[in-house]
C-alpha cells in the first residue's frame, strides 16, 4: 500500500443517467457491496477510459443483477487515492497474499470451501472476500484504513490474432473512503466515440 501518487486521477463510473444527473447535483455515491466485486466493497471507477465506463452501463441494460439502469451514462471524477492499496505493486500483491493465507487457514480450521472465482472471472468472490478481509484485518489491528484499491484487469478478447493485448482491458479503481472523491463532472461527448 502506497500513497506515492502525487496527482488526482480522474475516474469514470457507468451509471443510469438519473443517477448520473443526481451525482452532478450533489447526491452521494453509493458503494457496491456484492460478494462477487473484483475489489472488494466501495464504489467503482474505471480509471482514465471514459468510454470503457459508458461501455460497461451500456453492458448492464436489461441484465438482471442491474435492471435499474435503462438510459446507460458515464460521469467523471476527479479522485484522491489516499491510502491506496495498488495491486500494480509487489508490495500490495503481498498485502493480498497474506490476507489469503488467513483467509484459507479459517477456512480449513472451520472445514469450510473457500470462495471461488468464475470460470470467467466476471464474477470474483474469492478476490473480494480476500480484499474484504484485508480491510478487517487492518481494522482489527488499528491500522490505518485502506481509502482505495487499484487493479489492472486483462479482459476480453486479443485484439488482433495472437495478441497480448485484450479489447476490455482495463484499470479499475474501487473507492472505499468517499471523501477520495473531490469532484464530479460531465464527460463531453467528444471522449466517448
Amino acid at each position: 500500500m502506497h500513497t506515492l501518487s502525487s496527482a488526482f486521477v480522474l475516474g469514470y463510473h457507468g451509471c443510469d443517467a438519473t443517477v448520473a444527473e443526481g451525482l452532478l447535483a450533489g447526491r452521494d455515491f453509493v458503494g457496491s457491496a456484492n460478494d462477487y466485486d473484483w475489489l472488494g466493497k466501495g464504489i467503482y471507477f474505471w480509471e482514465a477510459n471514459p468510454r470503457r465506463g459508458l461501455e460497461y452501463a451500456q453492458e448492464l441494460v436489461g441484465l438482471k443483477r442491474n435492471p435499474q439502469i435503462r438510459e446507460p451514462a458515464v460521469i467523471g471524477a476527479v479522485l484522491d487515492l489516499g491510502l491506496c492499496l495498488d495491486l500494480t505493486t509487489s508490495a500490495g500483491l503481498e498485502h493480498v497474499l497474506d490476507a489469503y493465507s488467513r483467509l484459507r487457514d479459517t477456512h480449513l480450521t472451520a472445514d469450510i470451501g473457500l470462495p471461488k472465482n468464475s470460470s470467467d472471472y466476471l464474477r470474483r468472490n474469492l478476490d473480494c472476500a480476500v480484499i474484504n478481509l484485508l480491510h478487517k484485518i487492518r481494522e482489527d489491528e488499528g491500522l490505518t484504513r485502506i481509502d482505495s484499491v487499484k487493479g489492472i484487469f486483462v479482459e476480453g478478447s486479443p485484439i488482433y490474432p495472437g495478441a497480448g493485448f485484450h479489447n476490455k482491458t482495463h484499470s479499475q479503481i474501487c473507492v472505499g473512503n468517499a471523501d477520495c472523491i473531490k469532484g464530479v463532472f460531465r464527460v463531453p461527448n467528444r471522449f466517448l466515440g
